[in-house]
């Protein structure tokens, strides 16, 4: 008897807007292959994170809980190895789990946070915790310099794992001896030391790498991935997981060979709202553009940063290459899957980890300022046993991926979930009236301290409350889908900031842990 169960197979990519693909409207980036997967299943096209940045989204991706539930509310803050994710239950359950590409569940860098200068590094933490030892440090790139390192397996419910850590052409993990088994001299040709000539470029953190095409990583995510289905299929017999994580298009911007200069910057159309800030805008965004008037941005690492219009234009041309260039990785995988004759049985996803600011606002990167440009995320799921070519505007959350994965599987979530299945049989006669989003950081902001926000996302809203400030965001997304009037402030507005606050209260209580249960009455 033939197993009838689904396979499941996941795209995700690394910091890409949800309109930065054709399928979501966007009529300059080409991605046939990511817009055909929409045409064949659904479209979400008001899905939220539950936070946006790396670490908690994923990790909130995984387990189908919130950052502060999961217990990774922040960048730097690994998910616990007890966790219970999706990948676990559908490997109990008998499936072969395999994750090819960025997995970022625990540290990447050997970078210390800001508070560790502080006097919290010298007090005693109010939980023990071993967070901070070896069995946390899998995913480090100081570690993987050891020939001999190697995730311990099963890793998060992945029985089979190959890591890409950090982004560009500067990749390690296993994507680095992939690379140097098939280029013993790879180094004299990534990094921005060893850039081709004829890569000038206006945008942020951008050089064109010498690597050609096929020793990209992008390419290692497509050839592990395929070979990992070609094996697949001589084993058979059981139903599979198969999670293809890109690390790109997150900056630093280094598409490799034709998709360096696919698109040009001149022909990019920027966000309505790329400019300087004005005096109506919040405290944040003022003192990020006078950080770049007065020449004290600093444009390394991650952090939110201001841009011209011409650095917007240069970077956006950037990244939709690298998006192309993953469009045609999925393409080739998709391509093996059909071959193999697996397509039939399998359940594809394609979704993002968080938005980028790109120009909008213009801002690069993400931050603190919960535009929908950053917090909105591209979900596509096309079930074979499904109608193609649907689309959705019913509020989404990341946390609802893992829980609805689950149930077409026919496995019931761990008590705990905070996400829901997403099947269209299974949504209440009452579609969900918010998403919550958290955001904390260690990154001070200027003119503010550490982040520390909560928003409230409606079908017509979006509520932002910082946690130390005064100020905070109200914007009305129907009459201002550009959300370039914050109405916080506006007395014509403060009854529906009340109820709208009152709203994120009982959100929150509502996204207020369950687990574990108890265990006696007292």
């Amino acid at each position: 008897m033939s197993d009838t169960r689904p396979n499941f197979l996941i795209f995700v990519t690394d910091q890409q807007r949800a309109d930065h693909l054709g399928c979501y409207g966007n009529t300059q980036v080409r991605t046939p292959h990511i817009d055909g997967i929409a045409a064949r299943g659904t479209v979400f096209e008001q899905c939220y994170v539950a936070s946006p940045a790396c670490m908690p989204n994923r990790s909130a991706i995984m387990t189908g809980r919130m950052p502060g539930a999961a217990g990774a509310r922040m960048n730097g803050v690994p998910l616990p190895l007890d966790s219970r994710t999706f990948a676990d239950a559908l490997r109990e359950a008998g499936w072969r789990t395999a994750l090819i590409g960025k997995s970022h569940l625990q540290n990447m860098t050997d970078v210390q946070p800001s508070w560790r200068q502080g006097a919290a590094a010298d007090r005693p933490q109010a939980r023990r915790d071993d967070r901070d030892s070896p069995a946390y440090e899998q995913e480090s790139v100081v570690r993987w310099r050891d020939p001999d390192h190697a995730v311990r397996l099963p890793y998060y419910g992945f029985d089979h794992a190959e890591l890409c850590l950090e982004h560009g052409d500067e990749v390690g993990g296993a994507y680095d001896r992939w690379l140097l088994d098939r280029c013993p001299e790879a180094d004299t040709l990534r990094g921005p030391d060893h850039a081709l000539p004829g890569g000038e470029t206006m945008a942020p953190q951008a050089w064109r790498t010498a690597l050609p095409e096929d020793l990209y990583p992008s390419a290692f995510v497509r050839d592990r991935a395929i070979d990992w289905l070609e094996d697949h299929a001589a084993r058979g017999g059981q139903p599979f997981l198969l999670a293809c994580s890109f690390p790109d298009p997150h900056h630093p911007f280094t598409p490799p060979g034709r998709y360096w200069d696919m698109y040009r910057p001149e022909d990019i159309v920027l966000p309505a709202t790329c400019g300087p800030a004005t005096p109506a805008d919040t405290p944040l965004k003022r003192a990020l553009h006078e950080e770049l008037a007065a020449g004290r941005r600093r444009t390394a690492g991650s952090r939110v940063i201001a841009v011209t219009q011409d650095e917007a234009r240069a970077a956006i041309a950037l990244n939709y290459g690298a998006i192309t260039c993953i469009d045609d990785m999925v393409g080739a995988i998709l391509a093996k899957l059909d071959a193999l004759d697996l397509a039939r049985d399998t359940v594809v996803l394609f979704l993002s980890d968080h938005g980028d600011f790109m120009g909008d606002h213009g801002l690069l990167f993400k931050g603190p300022l919960h535009y929908r440009s950053v917090i909105r995320m591209p979900l596509i799921w096309a079930d074979p046993q499904a109608g193609g070519g649907a689309r959705r505007a019913d509020l989404a959350s990341a946390i609802d991926i893992g829980p609805t994965i689950l149930a077409r599987a026919g496995l019931a979530a761990p008590h705990g979930t905070q996400g829901r299945d997403l099947a269209p049989a299974s949504i209440p006669a009452a579609p969900r009236a918010s998403v919550l989003v958290e955001e904390e950081g260690h990154r001070p902001m200027p003119g503010s301290g550490l982040p520390k926000v909560r928003t409230l996302v409606t079908g017509r809203w979006r509520l932002s409350v910082h946690a130390f400030e005064e100020w905070g965001e109200l914007y009305d997304l129907h009459d201002d889908p550009d959300e370039s009037v914050n109405r916080w402030d506006d007395p014509a507005w403060a009854a529906v900031r009340a109820e709208l606050t009152l709203d994120l209260v009982r959100a929150m209580a509502r996204h207020a842990d369950e687990c574990p249960l108890p265990t006696r009455m007292a």
